[in-house]
């Protein structure tokens, strides 16, 4: 058998392989995906996924919990499907580190949530997107029993995607897909600031 042979043969039983593993995956509902880590890239893949959803005509939801004392590329991006299909709330007031006012973050972060709360329960929304709650729950900023308890009454066909690092284990035990994105480099370590278009 030559290589050419030998790569569709390969190339063959994978395609079995895989076709297997499709037709058995019967189930469709609305799934919770949990992006955690210390590595760049949750709040993208977050923004990935909004992307996607609105290119297929979905109704979707943002509330970006921590974030909100400067701009960012994604929100001057989204802010213009606004009204088509999208709801986007930018309701934290900074890092943790920046604003130095415990009361003040909890604060932030309860009205934060009372607005992701509404999206999770109205079947309107298709997919939500919980941008850094996993720093609010860490920081006990908000109930995770409360959290678990609105994530598990959703509408069944609403998929939820929640960044942020340090998830809790019992966020975790309830996700659907999970990812943990690790460092192996970065440029902030090199004392490079961060970008427009890579951080910002």
């Amino acid at each position: 058998m030559d290589d050419a042979a030998r790569y569709r043969d390969r190339a063959q039983r994978k395609k079995e392989l895989v076709d297997r593993r499709i037709a058995r995956a019967t189930i469709d509902r609305g799934v919770l995906v949990v992006n955690t880590g210390n590595g760049k890239g949750k709040s993208s893949s977050g923004f990935g996924m909004l992307a996607r959803s609105l290119g297929h005509g979905l109704h979707c939801g943002v509330v970006q919990f921590i974030k909100g004392s400067f701009s960012t590329g994604e929100e001057a991006f989204f802010r213009q499907f606004e009204g088509d299909g999208l709801d986007y709330h930018v309701m934290g007031e900074g890092f943790t580190w920046e604003t130095q006012d415990r009361e003040r973050d909890i604060a932030a972060a309860t009205a934060a949530w009372a607005v992701a709360e509404r999206m999770l329960g109205d079947d309107a929304y298709d997919y939500v997107l919980l941008d850094e709650l996993n720093i609010a729950l860490v920081k006990g900023y908000i109930p995770l029993d409360r959290v678990i308890s609105v994530l598990l009454a959703r509408p069944g066909r609403q998929h939820v995607a929640i960044t942020g690092r340090g998830a809790p284990d019992a966020l975790v035990a309830i996700a659907d897909t999970v990812t943990e994105m690790r460092v192996v480099k970065h440029a902030f370590q090199a004392g490079i600031k961060a970008q427009k278009g890579i951080e910002l």
